[in-house]
């Protein structure tokens, strides 16, 4: 696919071109493409934080020095990348593997790349096998993650295992950052190689930056393409007419103004391929997500439902007739990245919010509330909270007492009857293994009559955390954690130099995540399960029949 074009219809029409014709009147397209910081006021914007649009031409002078880097590395037969980061840092880079990765075939060895996000034990397993053929790269731009520390240390101590001298482990890590950042300082301290970006860059607008195009690279991505397809938008995007950004922008933004009526179509039910919508989500998220407005996405199993305050998005769709979707984006994996930074940023113009800034401290403060919880001794921290009910092994964690007798449909149904009607619900996991929220997401929106969105913590809340922090605060939250399944070691093994386990660093995560949105008063709840498979299955069958029973 080398075109690109965006097409809607019915009343997101109607609101996408009001927007767009008022975005031309004040002159947005062409500020834009001048990079004028004027936009969002004489002191809000720095100029170098519209860097994103030089970068597909900007980032092929970054090629060249990869190019010698993977070389390298294959010939010392490493063709394994393991990507180690939260977030932004890590899911632009996933859906480049997925898109420009062709198949092992040939002379190309077959390594590929995991990540590794605090998620999920079984990836790092999966990695631990492949020792002697891994890369490990580092991916932050401020210090190091608590995600960081535990797997370079796992890394460092399964290396030495090896018997690989500390200069041998040093050459297995590659650290990107930005310049002057306290990883750099870390990384310049171990020895480890380091790839430095422009500290200026927004870290949701990096997509074309070395944190989304190095690790793919290495893991065998054709970067030049991608940079192409970015490239051959550039020219459009000045334009006042024909502009597909513009038009994208006007109706994410547009729909997500409230109306005369009251409804602000602010959700998006996003189509499209498993990392790119994890990446828009998280663009959408930290970019709108400020002073009580924003953008939220969700994925099509969330959205089992007629929402009025939802509008459907489709990336590629075979044609327009061929998807239930209000606007259909088609355009070749380079060109989406640069599409939807471009909408992020005339969206939150429209909202009237500063889409380059970084958001407010929320992500930060969940992290160092984990990392306050883990330094308690013996990490009694973790077990201090006593669950006000427990059923089947599965535990109730509220801020009110549970009247008696009540079982965990009641929980369950209180939950998502506390779902405000221009809300939505969302489902943090905080397990290994496969189970997800997209599994209960079909049944809870049935139940709650509103959208749900999903996601593995610590990476989901990580991605998206500003707007459901500092957006429209209309959500409610179910946290799941659970003990190690039977048999994962991996997960019950303290990390190396550490008093803790991946396990308890999973729940110490959860902890910050819960006490964060209680602290701004949003409901929630965490259930923990003590046998994660049994668990898991009996927290399925009582979510389908709160489903059941609140079906009209």
């Amino acid at each position: 696919m080398s075109g690109f074009d965006v097409l809607t219809r019915g009343e997101v029409l109607d609101s996408a071109l009001q927007a767009r014709d008022y975005l031309v009147s004040c002159g947005v397209p062409a500020a834009l493409a001048a990079k004028d910081p004027k936009l969002w006021g004489s002191r809000a914007v720095d100029h170098s934080r519209l860097g994103w649009l030089d970068l597909p031409f900007a980032s092929r002078g970054l090629l060249s020095q990869v190019d010698a880097l993977v070389a390298e590395a294959r010939y010392s037969g490493l063709d394994h990348i393991v990507l180690i980061g939260v977030g932004a840092e890590t899911l632009a880079a996933q859906a480049i593997v997925e898109s420009h990765v062709p198949a092992a075939g040939g002379d190309r060895p077959a390594g590929g790349l995991t990540v590794l996000d605090g998620s999920d034990t079984a990836a790092l397993a999966f990695a631990l096998e492949r020792l002697d053929r891994t890369l490990v790269v580092l991916a932050s731009k401020a210090g190091v993650s608590l995600e960081g520390d535990a797997y370079r240390r796992i890394f460092a101590a399964a290396f030495r295992e090896r018997g690989l001298s500390e200069r041998e482990i040093a050459s297995r890590f590659l650290v990107i950052t930005d310049h002057g950042s306290p990883l750099h300082d870390f990384a310049r301290q171990c020895g480890y190689r380091i790839g430095l970006t422009d500290p200026y860059l927004p870290g949701h607008y990096g997509a074309l930056s070395a944190y989304g195009l190095v690790p793919a690279v290495l893991a065998g991505a054709d970067a030049e393409r991608l940079l192409a397809e970015a490239a051959s938008l550039v020219p459009s995007l000045g334009k006042d007419e024909d502009n597909p950004g513009l038009l994208l922008g006007a109706v994410l933004g547009g729909c997500a103004q409230q109306t005369p009526g009251g409804l602000a179509r602010d959700k998006v039910l996003l189509r499209g391929p498993g990392a790119l919508t994890a990446w828009i989500s998280q663009l959408l998220a930290v970019g709108t997500g400020k002073r009580g407005r924003g953008v939220l996405v969700f994925e099509p199993p969330g959205g089992r439902g007629d929402f009025p305050d939802v509008h459907g998005v489709s990336i590629n769709p075979r044609s327009a007739a061929d998807e239930d979707a209000d606007t259909s984006v088609w355009a070749p994996l380079g060109a989406q990245f640069l599409l939807w930074e471009y909408a992020t940023a005339v969206a939150g113009w429209l909202l009237g919010v500063n889409p380059f800034e970084a958001g407010s401290a929320v992500v930060q403060e969940a992290e160092d509330d984990a990392a306050a919880l883990l330094r308690t001794p013996g990490g009694t921290a973790l077990t201090a909270e006593r669950p006000v009910y427990v059923e089947d092994g599965i535990e109730v964690h509220a801020d009110f007492p549970w009247p008696p007798g009540a079982e965990l449909m009641t929980v369950l149904g209180g939950l998502v009857a506390s779902v405000p009607s221009d809300g939505y619900l969302s489902v943090m996991s905080y397990l290994s293994g496969d189970f997800s929220g997209r599994y209960l997401a079909p049944s809870l929106a049935r139940a709650s009559g509103r959208p749900v969105v999903y996601g593995p913590g610590p990476a989901f809340p990580h991605a998206t955390g500003p707007v459901h922090k500092d957006g429209p605060g209309n959500g409610a939250f179910l946290i799941i954690t659970g003990d190690p399944a039977p048999g994962d070691a991996l997960a019950a093994h303290p990390v190396p130099g550490r008093p803790y386990s991946l396990a308890e660093l999973q729940v110490a995560r959860a902890l910050g995540e819960l006490r964060a949105l209680r602290e701004r008063r949003l409901p929630v709840i965490r259930l923990h399960l003590r046998d994660p498979v049994e668990g898991a299955g009996r927290l399925t069958e009582a979510v389908r029949a709160v489903a059941g029973a609140r079906r009209p």
